[in-house]
């Protein structure tokens, strides 16, 4: 079985002011404080909630 590949995604921007569907985004890939980092696989489906609140998170490495 292949190596699961993942990804950090970190939290760098407030979801004070910011659309409800945006803050349900960010709760759904783990996040809720400014400056968390989670680990999460990188599949096409976390990569595109990050695509949709890119002014909200940062991928590292």
């Amino acid at each position: 079985m292949a190596d699961k590949k993942t990804i950090k995604i970190k939290q760098i921007g407030s979801p004070i002011r910011r659309p409800e569907a945006q803050r349900k985004i960010l709760i759904g890939l783990g996040l809720n404080k400014t400056h968390k980092i989670v680990e999460r696989q990188d599949t096409p489906e976390v990569r595109g909630a990050i695509a949709k609140i890119p002014h909200l998170v940062a991928v590292i490495d």
